[in-house]
């Protein structure tokens, strides 16, 4: 069986099938993504494993501690760890959550929501700005899935625009997410994307959810893509400025690597189709 080369879809990189993934024989994604507090500054066995990884693929890193919407001051010591991180692997992409994550430097080991505020847009976006000027690149900021709003002032989509202006930075768009929180807040998925400024669209992550509850969907990572999801994801690629890699995330309940790489060759056939249609346009 030839080995399937994707061209779009990258696969987040987990140490529960490094030696497998790295002697595969089912597929090679355009890509791998890391967590960076997980590999910097690691030795050893796993230092190997990275380097060898980082030699074959385009690595991506995606944060999960800064708390961009947290009140503690940013983490600078993380940071130029990060940017050091960055040059010594050529990492191109860097990004973040709009979220909560730690206070008094308690991190709470959850992306929990921030306030659809001004005074809160702005506390954001200078701080986004900050990092940016730290690393010396923009960042690609993730709206992360939630299950309640907190002293909410205006729409989501009013927020989110806000930071994305103020802040100058990029988009992720992970489509998954925008499917639970439509779902749970009873809202229409395709309309929110709509209201998305696209063209700061610099990367889509898809992953697969649990239903809980009728009316509850818990964004677990942990399950199969759904096909009401895909859907959504095929109606968005032809709204984007041009072509962006797409990541499938798997955290939990890890298949065997040909499970992971068929939906992978879906999301690759979907970009082809798709992508191949904005480039006739174009």
């Amino acid at each position: 069986m030839a080995v399937q080369n994707f061209q779009h879809t990258g696969i987040g990189f987990r140490r529960e099938f490094a030696e497998e993934f790295l002697s595969n024989g089912f597929f090679r994604p355009a890509f791998i993504e890391v967590a960076p507090e997980n590999w910097i500054g690691i030795g050893g066995y796993w230092k190997r494993i990275f380097d060898k990884i980082a030699a074959t693929y385009p690595v991506y890193l995606h944060g999960l501690s800064l708390s961009l919407g947290g009140p503690d001051k940013l983490d600078k010591k993380f940071l130029k760890e990060v940017k050091t991180f960055m040059k010594e692997y050529n990492i191109m992409l860097y990004s973040e959550h709009l979220s909560f994550a730690k206070c008094d430097n308690a991190h709470l080991y959850d992306l929990l929501p921030v306030p659809f505020r001004m005074d809160s847009a702005k506390h954001i976006a200078q701080r986004i700005q900050s990092v940016q000027d730290m690393l010396g690149t923009r960042i690609a900021l993730e709206i992360v899935s939630y299950y309640t709003p907190v002293a909410a002032e205006m729409s989501e989509s009013d927020f989110i625009n806000e930071v994305l202006r103020l802040a100058d930075c990029e988009l992720l768009l992970d489509v998954n997410n925008i499917y639970v929180n439509a779902f749970n807040h009873n809202y229409n998925a395709n309309g929110f994307i709509d209201t998305l400024p696209l063209e700061k669209v610099k990367y889509i992550h898809m992953a697969g959810h649990e239903l809980v509850e009728p009316d509850l969907i818990i964004d677990t990572h942990g399950e199969p893509i759904i096909d009401e999801v895909y859907g959504l994801f095929e109606k968005t690629i032809p709204k984007l400025s041009g072509q962006v890699p797409v990541l499938l995330e798997r955290d939990f309940n890890i298949p065997e690597l040909q499970v992971l790489g068929a939906e992978m060759e879906i999301l690759e056939q979907i970009c082809n189709n798709k992508f191949r249609r904005l480039h006739d346009v174009a």
